[in-house]
């Protein structure tokens, strides 16, 4: 193994966002900052991966939803957006905006059905 990391290349937009942002929601927001830097091709930073573990954990928390199930949707989920928000900009947007998105709480985020015994 060389030791490099995979995600090093996204570490300067990591330190860059935080360079702009942190102080500013540190002192008027009295809040943390977590940059989310992803890659166009659906790689992600360091802290974005925390965060995205963190997230998948409190919603399989929640919903009971197995956490590897979760963690699997939200990455499908990230890097068809991603994709598609490329298209987007090489192509230009074509054909109706989607009505509404779907709310948070009505996803079922098993896409396998579930047997029936």
């Amino acid at each position: 193994s060389s030791g490099i990391n995979a995600e090093w290349p996204l570490r300067p937009g990591e330190n860059e966002k935080k360079n702009a942002y942190n102080q500013r929601v540190i002192k008027v927001e009295k809040a943390t900052f977590t940059p989310l830097v992803f890659s166009t091709t659906g790689g992600m930073g360091e802290e974005c991966a925390a965060f995205l573990k963190h997230l998948a954990e409190k919603i399989s928390m929640k919903t009971g939803q197995r956490y590897c199930e979760v963690i699997a949707f939200i990455r499908r989920r990230i890097r068809f957006d991603l994709l598609k928000t490329c298209l987007i900009s090489l192509r230009g947007y074509r054909g109706k905006a989607s009505a509404r998105a779907a709310a948070v709480a009505d996803l079922d985020l098993n896409l396998r059905p579930q047997a029936v015994y």
